[in-house]
């Protein structure tokens, strides 16, 4: 299907390009979004008329969001979930949980604008683009832990707090470079051993 965008879409086009998409895509998001319309000749005719309108309502809502961005710059917000001793969730977080988070910071954006794919589904601080604009995207952290102490210490750290079940593995992986010293002694004891006794032979 034919369309004519009506803002820059990513990986698609900018304002006013004719572009080919699946009709599903024109049905379910261009279309209904007002983010393009059919390129029909009545359709091309009315957006040659309106294009210096519709730029110009675009570049509002770009200074918009863009103003938006700068408040956003460095915005963390705190997700507190359950999750197993080695930081799996019991569950995920997602676009959703995401927006809800910002909303309760004082930002509206929809879970459409937050883009996460897949969701998240460990603790720690996750970068997540939100897309304010078609031109405009700012990247908010969120820092998803089992308490608000948690999330402080990660806040703090930057590292997920993650209570280490392979810490045996670690410790036999440190003891495994004595282990070897003391064989290697071992076999030097026995090779300068070897010739006292061919001597007494």
């Amino acid at each position: 299907m034919q369309v004519i965008l009506l803002e820059r879409i990513e990986k698609l086009g900018q304002m006013g390009d004719v572009v080919n998409v699946k009709p599903g895509y024109a049905r379910n998001y261009l279309l209904p979004e007002k983010k393009a319309m059919r390129a029909t000749e009545e359709n091309r005719r009315y957006f040659a008329k309106q294009r210096v309108q519709l730029e110009a309502v675009n570049l509002e809502r770009r200074e918009e969001a863009q103003a938006v961005a700068a408040k956003m710059t460095g915005l963390s917000v705190t997700l507190i979930r359950q999750a197993g001793e080695a930081g799996q969730l019991y569950g995920s977080v997602g676009a959703r949980d995401i927006a809800d988070a910002m909303l309760a910071a004082g930002f509206e954006v929809s879970r459409k604008q937050v883009k996460l794919a897949p969701p998240i589904k460990t603790v720690g601080i996750h970068d997540v683009r939100v897309d304010l604009h078609a031109e405009v995207a700012v990247t908010v952290k969120a820092n998803i832990a089992r308490s608000p102490e948690e999330a402080e210490i990660q806040a703090k750290t930057g590292e997920a707090v993650v209570r280490e079940e392979e810490r045996p593995v670690l410790i036999a992986e440190e003891e495994a470079p004595e282990e070897e010293a003391e064989a290697e002694a071992e076999a030097e004891a026995g090779d300068e051993a070897k010739p006292a006794d061919e001597e007494d032979a």
